[in-house]
Order: structure tokens, then C-alpha cells, then sequence
């Protein structure tokens, strides 16, 4: 999926690049399939803001994907491939021998006119079949991995990624993820095969601010830019350092930037094999 790159005819110009949308066949989403999605600029019911650096935005309508795949042993054609606003990836949308419709996330080599097919048992591991961890030959990419039996998708799901099936340990599988994690999910969970297309999206350069207001995404402000109230980066003369705290921190006051923030008594932490590979975890 390549990126389009303008001669720098204005300052905005310069430093941007655009999706070239090369690949997608049909522009207008399948009307059955959508529903308004519904803004609430980061706040909560109270009208406090819960989530910074959120609001405005294009009106959008969400496409409502199948991440479980449940029609078991129908076969599903591919008819069109769609740009969708609300994520990286594209999204296939698939008919079904009974007529019904579906929109999927769409895989790398996965054309128009090409069958997919989601199982509860052994089927022919192509690219963009759905079936059983156990059911799946070890080496092979997936994407689209549930945590739950029965429960949907919650894992790889974005453009470009991808996790390895190593092999079978008792009621678990194995799974490398994209993040280096390598992790333990019961082998009656399914995963797509292949791996998650558009991986060109990361490289997206939005060159100026009202592209990222159109995308939702209000201004931020540097920590060290505020008064002390607002942050613990905040006083001093000018475009002062932090001072003399141990290292950056949050608004919250929490330690930022490569220092673990996940509880070691979170209750899943015994699926965890190998942790993620990050140079400032400490």
C-alpha cells in the first residue's frame, strides 16, 4: 500500500504525505453495515474531561467488523476492498453462501474474487482463514487472536502486524507478539492466518496541525511549559528542564518514559513467558 508524496507547493505541503488508497475497490461502505459513531471529545458523563487532546474531528460512521467469524464452514467471497476511517487496516468485505454480508480486517494478499472460510476444526491454513490455535501449523503468522474462547479478536489487530505461532504447551499455545512479548493463550482460542495489511500506514506523515484536527486530535503543551499547579514539569525562568526530580513524569505524577507500569500482581502475569523487548525498561 504506497504513500503519496506532493511537490512542497506550501509549508503544509513540505513535510506531509497522503495514503495512495492503492488497492481499494469500493468507496461508499455497505449500508447495513454502519452505525453512527457517536463523539464525546474525551469526556465522561459529567462532562469532565477524561481523556486529553480529544475532540473535534470529521463525522465518521464506524463499520461494524466481525472479529469472531462464527459461520462455521461457509465458505466467504471476497467482493470489494474498503478504506476504513476508524482504523489502520483495510477492511474485506466478504459474502457469505447464504447472501449475508460481513466486514472482515483484510490481510496482505488478499484480493477481490479470492474465498476465506472460518472453522471450529482443521481446515487449509490460506492466508486469511479462521480456525483453533491448535488446528494451526507452528511457525505460521496470525493476527486477529482472541483472549477468550468465543470472545472475538482482541489481539494484532492493526496495520502491518503480526504474531507467531511457536508451538503447543499443554492447554496453551505459544504466541510471539508483535511487541517481543512472547505469550500463553489457550489453544481453543482462533487467530486469522497471515499477517495484517496496509503496513505502509505507520509512514504517514501529517505534516501540519489541521490534519491532525481533522483526524480528532487536539494541540498538546509541553509539561515543562506550564506552571507548577499544572505539572510537575511546570515553573521556573523560561523553557526550563525539569529540575531535580529522578526522572519525567506524567501529569499524574507517575513515572514516564521506559519505566514498567504494569502491577506485578496483575492476575495474567503467569501467561507471560518472556516480557517485551524494550531498551529503557529497567
Amino acid at each position: 500500500m504506497p504513500i503519496k508524496i506532493y511537490k512542497p507547493t506550501t509549508p503544509g505541503r513540505r513535510k506531509s504525505s497522503v495514503d495512495a488508497f492503492a488497492g481499494v475497490t469500493k468507496f461508499e461502505p455497505e449500508k447495513s453495515l454502519i452505525t453512527i459513531l457517536k463523539k464525546n471529545a474525551g469526556r465522561n458523563n459529567q462532562g469532565k474531561i477524561t481523556v486529553r487532546h480529544q475532540g473535534g474531528g470529521v463525522k465518521r460512521y464506524y463499520r461494524m467488523v466481525d472479529f469472531k467469524q462464527t459461520k462455521f464452514d461457509m465458505p466467504a467471497t471476497v467482493i470489494a476492498i474498503e478504506y476504513d476511517p476508524n482504523r489502520g487496516p483495510r477492511l474485506a468485505l466478504v459474502e457469505y453462501t447464504d447472501k449475508t454480508r460481513a466486514y472482515v480486517i483484510c490481510p496482505d494478499d488478499l484480493n477481490v474474487g479470492d474465498t476465506v472460510m472460518s472453522s471450529d476444526k482443521a481446515i487449509d491454513a490460506k492466508v486469511g482463514n479462521r480456525m483453533k490455535l491448535v488446528d494451526i501449523p507452528v511457525g505460521l503468522f496470525v493476527y486477529n487472536i482472541e483472549m477468550t474462547p468465543g470472545k472475538g479478536g482482541q489481539l494484532v489487530r492493526g496495520a502491518g502486524l503480526s504474531a507467531q505461532f511457536t508451538g503447543i504447551e499443554g492447554e496453551y499455545a505459544q504466541i510471539r507478539l508483535p511487541s517481543g512479548e512472547t505469550r500463553l493463550i489457550r489453544k481453543s482460542c482462533a487467530a486469522n492466518i497471515g499477517v495484517v495489511g496496509n503496513s505502509d500506514h505507520r509512514l504517514v506523515r501529517y505534516g501540519k496541525a489541521g490534519r491532525m484536527r481533522l483526524r480528532g486530535i487536539r494541540p498538546r503543551v509541553k509539561g515543562k511549559n506550564m506552571n507548577p499547579v499544572d505539572h510537575p514539569h511546570g515553573g521556573g525562568e523560561g523553557h526550563s528542564p525539569i529540575g531535580q526530580k529522578r526522572g519525567p513524569r506524567t501529569v499524574y505524577g507517575k513515572a514516564a518514559r521506559g519505566v514498567r507500569t504494569r502491577s506485578p500482581k496483575k492476575w495474567s502475569n503467569k501467561f507471560i513467558v518472556s516480557p517485551r523487548k524494550n531498551k529503557l525498561t529497567k
